[in-house]
């Protein structure tokens, strides 16, 4: 575990660019009206090709264009642009480029950290392009719920099992969740510190699950603030996934269960975890492509 340092209470952005299109435009210009702060923006980019991250950096002075170095993923490259951050920055938010951000929203869940003082993520209601919520903030996968949303949730999505997953039936109220999206949280960076930041090994997906669980079990807590709101532009492009996206979701899907059940005793289980999301993974490419 990473030494607890002591930060100041400045604010700071860090979004992970890879060829982002002109939806970066606007997730700054929208950006501008989610705080009364001032806020230092970091584009950790994995290696765009489009040239939209620096032309922003160029047009913008809070700005910052941070190259990895290469396509480290979602959750190694929202580290370097955490590392690059001076000690001044105690609030850390990390957000996909594809936001529109809601107004007044990065206060009100700067306002919910002030009520949690355990809190160490906190995460908005997002909406998608249609309107709808996005379920983001949710329980942690149990291999029971997991194995139900994984077999039912496509034929039948109101199983009881996706249901308590996804937690579409509980309030929308501030909450403590299991974990919280990571298309946009707002991070104690003393908590993220505490857990050594969003683990390098989850290329894509999983991610966030992953870091909300090892966070709790730091004794943080992962805070769900619908009262700040935002939109995913995004959110609803799960329907054209690439191969190679599902792939990584059902790759990051066994590795999140294997590192809880580890050991000899569990080697049987695992192997069955590995079969049964192999064999998922390939049904779903398939689907998607006909």
């Amino acid at each position: 575990m990473t030494d607890v340092r002591t930060y100041g209470d400045e604010l700071a952005v860090v979004t992970v660019t890879y060829s982002p299109g002109e939806t970066l435009e606007r997730f700054l210009d929208t950006l501008a009206t989610a705080t009364e702060r001032s806020v230092r923006v970091v584009l950790a980019d994995n290696g765009s090709t489009d040239q939209a991250p620096q032309q922003a950096a160029a047009a913008h002075d809070h700005v910052e264009f941070l190259p990895t170095g290469g396509n480290l993923g979602y959750g190694a490259g929202a580290n370097r642009g955490v590392a690059a951050l001076g000690p001044e920055c105690g609030w850390v938010v990390v957000a996909n480029p594809d936001l529109e951000w809601g107004e007044g929203s990065l206060d009100e869940l700067l306002a919910a950290a002030g009520r949690w003082p355990r809190g160490g993520a906190f995460g908005p209601l997002i909406t998608e392009p249609d309107g709808a919520v996005y379920p983001s903030a949710r329980l942690l996968p149990s291999l029971g719920r997991g194995a139900g949303h994984a077999l039912l949730g496509k034929v039948w999505p109101a199983n009881p099992w996706t249901r308590e997953y996804r937690q579409s039936e509980a309030e929308i109220t501030e909450r403590a969740a299991g974990w919280l999206s990571g298309s946009c949280l707002l991070l104690r960076r003393e908590a993220f510190d505490s857990v050594d930041g969003f683990d390098p090994r989850y290329f894509m997906y999983f991610e966030d699950v992953d870091l909300g669980d090892r966070l709790a079990r730091a004794g943080w807590r992962n805070v769900y603030v619908p009262s700040a709101r935002v939109m995913h532009i995004g959110g609803a492009s799960t329907s054209s996934a690439s191969g190679r996206m599902l792939a990584e979701h059902h790759r990051s899907a066994y590795r999140y269960l294997a590192d809880r059940h580890p050991g000899p005793v569990n080697a049987p289980l695992r192997l069955a975890l590995r079969g049964a999301l192999s064999a998922r993974a390939k049904l779903e490419t398939r689907s998607a492509k006909t």
